[in-house]
């Protein structure tokens, strides 16, 4: 399956395990429920691992085990919900995060340019299609007015 990173497709190398499925090779992305739990079994993992939030979580809970995290999945369970905005700006805003943070879930496309702004800087959908109007929405404006985070 191929995803958006840095306005290119790629294809995706990360897979998500869920928290009563065990761990297996390569790079990883677990829940911050797993995580906060796990976390030293996590980090001695031979392959990357990242997390995926809900956008309840609460990005303070992990920002000192940043270092250890080389992908951050921000979770839109709902297009409306508008929280995922606010952990992607305090991961590149507040704790300087510099690797990987991506849509999944229930984003609209037309939302990609914002996303953009406050430092997502990679997309996947579970429609192939999807991701040639999130490439084109990623170009929506080149005029911006205010600043933006990245």
């Amino acid at each position: 399956m191929q995803i958006i990173k840095d306005k290119q497709r790629v294809d995706n190398t990360w897979q998500f395990i869920a928290d009563e499925e065990s761990l297996v090779a390569g790079d990883i992305t677990v829940s911050l429920a797993r995580w906060l739990q796990d976390k030293a079994t996590l980090i001695a993992h031979s392959g990357k691992v990242g997390l995926r939030l809900k956008a309840a979580d609460t990005v303070a809970d992990f920002a000192e085990d940043l270092g250890h995290i080389k992908l951050v999945e921000l979770n839109f369970a709902d297009f409306a919900d508008g929280r995922s905005f606010s952990q992607a700006w305090l991961l590149r805003g507040r704790y300087h995060y510099q690797d990987e943070i991506r849509a999944i879930g229930h984003y609209l496309p037309e939302q990609v340019f914002y996303l953009s702004r406050v430092g997502v800087n990679a997309y996947a959908s579970d429609k192939t299609s999807a991701l040639d109007s999130v490439l084109n929405n990623l170009n929506d404006f080149t005029v911006k007015y205010q600043p933006s985070i990245i």
